[in-house]
């Protein structure tokens, strides 16, 4: 397969001001390339998402885990990246027992939808139960979680050339990050690092899973297919991401400035952190009630009661 490119120069005209002056120029700015990627599963189409035209492979592995059509590397055959003008297809031959799951589930789906609420079945996918990593015994220290958001953001080389892709790093204390993945779109980059980490046997019980977007929750579900307790984010989570995590004893760090960082759930896995905020008494409360957002223009938005605990430099 010939490598398509993941980045392009396009034109652009600039407008700056200075002053009360308009300053225009012409030059061009590298911009991520997007591509429709077909899923095909034993001959038949099952998904097309708009991606960055890379780690194909990886991208597989993690699309078949996060989807539940596979739940191991064993479940697959065969992968084979078949490249059209209009995008790619990904052709998967899944193994006889996957292939046959698949099937029945293709025929369960199959039938009238004509009730009005045909999103039954997709709303109960939606809300499935996540995968409980209660049990695994990972902690870190302040130093650690902050290292692990400067080493992501120092090894996102399509980020740094556009400015336009998220990712997601998997990163292990005494280690550092391990894999790092980029995409257009942030499940996509979660995907991928998920296919990176199974192929190459890398256990995500070992670590943390970093990603440069916000937290929904389809990034707290995929985390816990990959095994990773530990979910650190720069940006902020929804009020679902939030409970999803809490349920499956997953510990979910994020807006993560600096040194600085919210835990929004099961904070014993940064015993430093807790440990501090018990002893300021009144000072920081777990388990009190919510504060309002810093920003006035976003007080309407639903802010955890469960846990916050913030690091401060």
């Amino acid at each position: 397969m010939s490598e398509r490119p993941t980045r392009l120069s396009v034109p652009r005209i600039i407008r700056r001001r200075k002053g009360t002056a308009d300053a225009w120029a012409m030059d061009s700015r590298i911009v991520p390339e997007e591509t429709p990627i077909a899923f095909s599963y034993n001959g038949t189409t099952h998904a097309v998402m708009m991606a960055t035209p890379a780690d194909m492979e990886d991208f597989a592995v993690g699309f078949s885990l996060s989807e539940g059509i596979v739940s191991t590397m064993e479940g697959i055959s065969e992968i084979a990246i078949e490249e059209h003008d209009e995008g790619i297809d990904v052709q998967v031959r899944l193994a006889a027992e996957a292939g046959q799951e698949l099937t029945d589930r293709r025929r369960r789906m199959a039938g009238p939808v004509g009730c009005g609420l045909c999103g039954i079945e997709s709303i109960e996918q939606a809300l499935k139960p996540v995968a409980s990593v209660d049990k695994v015994r990972l902690a870190l220290a302040p130093e650690e979680i902050a290292d692990a958001v400067n080493s992501l953001s120092e090894r996102q080389p399509l980020h740094g050339e556009t400015g336009a892709v998220h990712a997601a790093g998997f990163y292990v204390p005494g280690q550092g990050i391990l894999a790092v993945r980029e995409d257009v779109g942030r499940h996509n980059a979660l995907d991928k690092l998920a296919g990176a980490l199974c192929r190459a046997g890398v256990a995500g019980q070992t670590g943390a899973v970093v990603i440069t977007s916000r937290v929904s929750i389809e990034m707290v579900q995929k985390t816990a297919i990959i095994g990773a307790s530990v979910l650190i984010a720069v940006s902020a989570p929804t009020a679902l991401a939030v409970r999803t995590a809490e349920a499956a004893g997953m510990t979910l760090i994020a807006l993560v400035r600096g040194e600085e960082f919210d835990v929004f759930t099961r904070p014993e896995r940064v015993p430093v952190a807790l440990a501090q905020v018990k002893t300021k008494g009144d000072e920081l409360a777990v388990n009190g009630p919510a504060k309002p957002n810093p920003d006035s223009a976003a007080s309407t938005l639903i802010q955890s009661p469960t846990v916050r605990l913030v690091q401060y430099g």
